[in-house]
């Protein structure tokens, strides 16, 4: 199949950007994800990292795969301002695109013909590299995949199939001697350019099982769960409102969170409306972690971060003592 005709039958789909490469072994990634978490610069994240041999190997993930298929869905919506006592979410958690997206790589297989298997948000493919090759993107200094048009507001997906597809090649693009996002980072997780130090990341902090570190406490303001910094500040993504004029989320997209429905909702309730995100071991109670320190910087009610200096938990008592010394005792 010529790459014109890939890239019809996706926009019929709905898929933002397509790209294809031949199926081969990303040995230059593997031998960076090795040596990076020789480093510790991934902290206790497994993800794709954990077993680059499966990971970095899509030759292996299908019987007679031929060709490695690219999709790229833009899920940028605008939120509005987050109201007082409300805390913000990254955007690419407002609603899952990722379920979207994999619906319609799973229409696209069929449409292409013979086996396939679609790979989306999964540990057993750097979906990254495979954008990369076939041109949906290239790598930022941030560590995202920038595509041309809707700059790093996208999430990706992974098509293997044995069809063969004319290959599609690398973008002629990169971020040039621009740093804002390397500058833009409060804790300096990106001061190495194109290489992430989960054990600075602000986003990686609100998703870990340990308690947020002090000094980072601060700077996640009203953020509740990611980190958008790095993307809200890069010139690629600029001008994503124009282009997504008129646009309005999903049904049910949730831009903010109310920080009292988090400490006050169930375990059950909480786990089971959230379960989209990545929360350590499916516990709730690191949500209400986070929901304690946004209340401490927005200074929303004290009367419930006493409920929770009180409580048994030891991690959710030391929060709630933060957020209580930043109310003024």
């Amino acid at each position: 199949m010529r790459a014109a005709e890939l890239s019809r039958l996706a926009e019929e789909l709905g898929i933002d950007v397509v790209g294809a490469a031949p199926v081969s072994a990303y040995e230059q990634t593997e031998s960076h994800i090795r040596e990076r978490r020789a480093r510790g610069l991934f902290a206790d994240m497994r993800f794709t990292m954990a077993r680059p041999e499966v990971s970095c190997h899509p030759e292996t993930l299908l019987d007679g795969a031929r060709t490695v298929v690219s999709a790229a869905l833009c899920y940028w919506a605008d939120g509005g301002e987050v109201p007082p006592g409300h805390g913000r979410l990254p955007r690419y958690t407002w609603y899952d695109a990722y379920s979207e997206l994999r619906e319609k790589l799973d229409a696209l297989g069929g449409r292409l013909g013979g086996a396939y298997r679609v790979l989306v948000d999964a540990n057993q493919h750097v979906d990254r590299e495979a954008a990369a090759r076939s041109g949906v993107g290239f790598y930022g200094k941030n560590t995202m995949l920038i595509t041309r048009r809707f700059g790093s507001w996208v999430v990706l997906g992974t098509l293997i199939t044995e069809a063969e597809l004319e290959p599609t090649p690398p973008l002629d693009a990169d971020c040039g001697s621009c740093t804002l996002c390397i500058e833009a980072c409060p804790t300096g997780a990106l001061d190495e350019p194109g290489v992430l130090d989960a054990n600075r990341c602000l986003s990686y902090w609100t998703q870990s099982g340990d308690a947020i570190p002090d000094s980072y406490r601060s700077e996640l303001g009203a953020q509740v769960y990611g980190c958008d910094i790095c993307q809200d500040v890069c010139p690629w993504n600029r001008g994503i409102e124009k282009r997504r004029a008129g646009l309005e989320p999903p049904a049910g997209a949730e831009p903010h969170v109310s920080l009292v429905d988090w400490l006050e909702a169930s375990d059950d309730e909480l786990a089971e409306r959230y379960d989209r995100l990545f929360v350590p071991r499916n516990d709730p109670r690191y949500l209400r972690r986070n929901a304690l320190v946004a209340l401490g910087n927005t200074g929303g009610d004290p009367s419930l971060a006493r409920r929770y200096a009180e409580s048994d938990d030891p991690l959710l008592r030391e929060h709630a003592e933060w957020a209580l010394e930043r109310f003024g005792g």
